[in-house]
C-alpha cells in the first residue's frame, strides 16, 4: 500500500568477541543479549537485519598490523582518524559468529562488514572511507528500500561506534530511526553526552 510504513530492526555486532572475557569485551554487552532476543522475538517488525564484523586477519584496524602501535591508539588512515582494535572478529571464528542465544535464522539478512583488508567498516550501510575518498554502501540502504521499508529501530554493540555510525548513516539515507539506548552499551562510557549530541543533529530518536 502506497504510504504504509514499514518498519525494520537492526541489530548491530552481537558477536562473542564483543561481550565480556572477548577480544575486544564491550562493558556489559552481555546484559543486552536477552532484551534484543526478546525484542526480536515479538513479532513487531516487518524486516530484521543482523550485522556482523568479519575481518580478514591483519586486518588494516588491527594495531598488530601497524608496528610500534598498542590497541586504542589513533592513526591518520586515508585523512581521516582510525582507532586501532585489538584483532578481534576474525572471520571463521567462533568470536565472529552471531550471538548464540538468538534461535537459527532469526533475521531475514545478515550484513558482514569490514571484510575489505585495507577499509574499516562500523556503520552497516557505509563503509569508512577507502584510500579514493569514498564510503562505499554496504548494499543495506537498498535492500531495506526494496522491501519498502521506512522506519528503523538500531540496537546492539557498540553504542559510540558501530550502532551510532548505523543510526546516523540511516537518518543520512533518509529512513526515520530510533536508537534504543537501553539496548547498546559503549566503548567508552564517556561518550555517551557527545553520540546523544550527534544522533540528534542528525534527526535520529533516541528511546531511553
Amino acid at each position: 500500500m502506497a504510504g504504509s510504513i514499514r518498519t525494520a530492526l537492526v541489530v548491530v555486532d552481537l558477536q562473542p568477541d564483543f561481550m565480556p572475557g572477548g577480544a575486544l569485551a564491550v562493558d556489559e554487552g552481555d546484559q543486552i543479549v536477552a532484551p534484543i532476543r526478546d525484542v526480536v522475538m515479538s513479532g513487531r517488525f516487518d524486516v530484521i537485519v543482523a550485522t556482523q564484523d568479519w575481518h580478514p586477519r591483519g586486518h588494516i584496524s588491527f594495531a598488530s598490523h601497524h608496528a610500534g602501535r598498542r590497541p586504542f591508539d589513533a592513526i591518520d588512515l586515508y585523512g581521516h582518524e582510525q582507532v586501532l582494535w585489538p584483532d578481534h572478529c576474525v572471520q571463521g571464528t567462533s568470536g565472529a559468529a552471531l550471538h548464540p542465544e538468538f534461535p537459527r535464522d532469526w533475521a531475514d539478512a545478515i550484513i558482514r562488514k569490514g571484510s575489505d583488508p585495507a577499509v574499516d567498516s562500523y556503520s552497516a550501510l557505509r563503509n569508512n572511507w577507502n584510500q579514493f575518498g569514498d564510503r562505499p554502501p554496504t548494499g543495506l540502504a537498498g535492500y531495506l528500500r526494496e522491501r519498502g521499508v521506512t522506519n528503523l529501530l538500531v540496537c546492539g554493540l557498540a553504542r559510540d561506534y558501530c550502532v551510532k555510525w548505523t543510526a546516523e548513516d540511516a537518518a543520512d539515507a533518509g529512513f526515520k530511526v530510533r536508537f534504543l539506548w537501553d539496548l547498546t552499551r559503549p566503548v567508552d562510557p564517556s561518550s555517551d553526552d557527545a553520540v546523544r549530541r550527534d544522533l540528534l543533529a542528525k534527526g535520529v530518536n533516541i528511546d531511553g
